[in-house]
């Protein structure tokens, strides 16, 4: 078996890493540059171990092989990256709050939910981590609702866009990455009591639950928040998924940057076309569009609204000229 001690970069060959590169690339679209040897190594260290194999090439061999499915989804959760954290880059949040639900809202009209069809509002958080973010999305809609409106809202099943609505609108979220142990962590709700102080005082009151005896330091997402969301495995780099139909609001934050740029084109493609009209696409701070995509247009930091056939639609989001951050993009 490979000690702790042998897991230096001498211990993966250059040509063991290029194998690597190239199969984590083609399955996830995460480009592994050379400095990212070191933590290939840390990521991958202990399945060595725990399967009592002797080298980085045993490995690549177990997960290639026929059978190796398992092991495969495993090495892809070693190497994802989940840091995501509630409300995470607040702003945004802020602007949904402030700018899109009251829009949606008032054209609504009274004794309606929101102005999407008569059917429930759709939010896909396509990069969902431990599930942070899409409960934060699901809190910020819920708080958006008048009171007696919460309770029907959270007890809907989501239709497909465009399906008949049986009810009142509602909300539905979809949550995907490709992290199984992340999607199953996520499913739980269940987070350490330390994550609290990123969720605001009123809506931890209303929306979380303190652990007590065995659970002591661990806090949960009420039953509430958890009927809104529903949790699928899914990878950026497959087809547009039709199948979910298409979404008011799209979340996919902090994951562009981890491809290259043919790929990140290809996933934002797939996004914008998941959008219903005049949905929304929220993008991580360090990522953008470089003003390259005509159908969306940027209406605040990393926040792109999709434009009605024939030209902008007037609106209190979309009236005002391109927001200038958003002219200050990442490669």
């Amino acid at each position: 078996m490979i000690s702790l001690a042998e897991l230096s970069p001498r211990a993966l060959s250059d040509e063991e890493f290029a194998l690597f590169q190239r199969l984590v690339k083609r399955l996830s679209g995460i480009a592994l540059g050379p400095q990212k040897k070191p933590l290939l190594i840390c990521r991958l260290g202990p399945r060595l171990r725990a399967l009592g194999l002797r080298s980085f090439g045993e490995y690549y061999r177990r997960v290639t092989a026929a059978g190796g499915d398992d092991e495969l989804a495993r090495m892809l959760d070693c190497i994802c990256t989940n840091e995501t954290h509630f409300f995470r880059e607040r702003e945004q949040f802020e602007f949904l709050e402030r700018e899109i639900l009251p829009a949606w809202h008032e054209s609504a009209g009274h004794g309606a939910t929101f102005a999407r069809g008569r059917r429930p509002l759709r939010a896909w958080s396509a990069a969902c981590s431990t599930g942070e973010e899409p409960y934060s999305i699901a809190m910020t809609l819920l708080d958006s609702l008048p009171s007696r409106e919460r309770s029907g809202a959270a007890g809907q099943a989501p239709p497909r866009a465009g399906a008949a609505s049986t009810g009142a609108p509602g909300i539905g979220i979809l949550a995907t990455d490709l992290s199984v142990r992340a999607l199953d962590q996520a499913q739980r709700a269940v987070w350490p009591i330390e994550r609290a102080s990123e969720i605001p005082e009123e809506r931890l009151r209303a929306y979380m639950l303190r652990g007590t005896g065995a659970s002591a330091g661990l806090m949960k997402a009420r039953p509430e928040l958890r009927r809104l969301i529903t949790f699928r495995r899914f990878n950026l780099l497959d087809a547009a998924p039709t199948r979910f139909g298409l979404f008011d609001l799209i979340f996919c934050r902090n994951v562009l940057i981890y491809f290259d740029a043919a790929t990140k084109a290809s996933i934002v493609a797939k996004l914008i076309a998941s959008l219903a009209p005049s949905g929304y696409l929220f993008l991580g701070h360090a990522e953008g569009l470089h003003g390259t995509d005509h159908r969306v247009r940027c209406v605040a930091p990393s926040v792109y609204r999709l434009q009605p056939p024939g030209g902008l639609e007037g609106s209190r989001n979309t009236s005002s000229p391109e927001h200038a951050s958003c002219l200050r993009i990442s490669e």
